[in-house]
């Protein structure tokens, strides 16, 4: 699974769209090809990202990172 750190923003899971999660115990679908989390610490959605990091001018640098299961 990759993960990648947006420039100023949040961090970003691509997954495929409609792919369920569980959130808090509550069972949600994703409507977009991605899950993007809170990095900032300002949303009021967290741990999804609500794009309060443009409101308060959060920055970080981009980057990314790879997990891989071990079988």
């Amino acid at each position: 699974m990759k993960i990648r750190l947006r420039e100023n923003g949040s961090l970003v899971l691509d997954l495929p769209e409609g792919s369920r999660y569980l959130l808090n115990g509550e069972e949600r679908r994703l409507e977009r090809a991605k899950l993007a989390l809170c990095r900032c610490g300002w949303s009021g959605a967290k741990p999804l990202c609500d794009g309060s990091h443009k409101r308060v001018g959060f920055q970080a640098p981009a980057g990314e990172m790879e997990l891989e299961a071990e079988l």
